[in-house]
């Protein structure tokens, strides 16, 4: 299963950059990058949350910054913006994670008791 979540985090990765450059016809780049952010975060350390939290909010905001970039500041925003959608899938997959979780953890206490 690692493989597997760690290709999709490599071609979400490729994707974000590629449609940074070149838009890609025929393709929502923003859904297929979200399906593999939530794939690659599947088997991604809770202990890592925070991060990809953090990485959630501050990517789009260090694009829209690098984006005054004369000749490459239009490519860059595009990519930190295709990579923080990634990264939001993978958020996703860890808070999906904890709900399943805690509420396991709720009925197990339920049934000890």
């Amino acid at each position: 299963m690692e493989k597997i979540t760690g290709i999709a985090g490599t071609l979400a990765i490729i994707l974000a950059v590629v449609a940074g450059f070149v838009p890609i016809p025929g393709l929502d780049t923003a859904l297929v990058l979200l399906v593999l952010g939530v794939i690659g975060g599947i088997t991604a350390s809770q202990d890592t949350a925070v991060r990809i939290f953090l990485a959630v909010l501050v990517l789009p905001v260090v694009g829209a910054t690098l984006g005054s970039v004369p000749a490459v500041g239009e490519y860059l925003t595009a990519i930190f913006n295709n990579l923080a959608v990634a990264a939001a899938g993978i958020a996703a997959s860890l808070v999906a994670r904890r709900v399943y979780d805690m509420a396991m953890a709720g009925i197990k206490g339920l049934s000890a008791g």
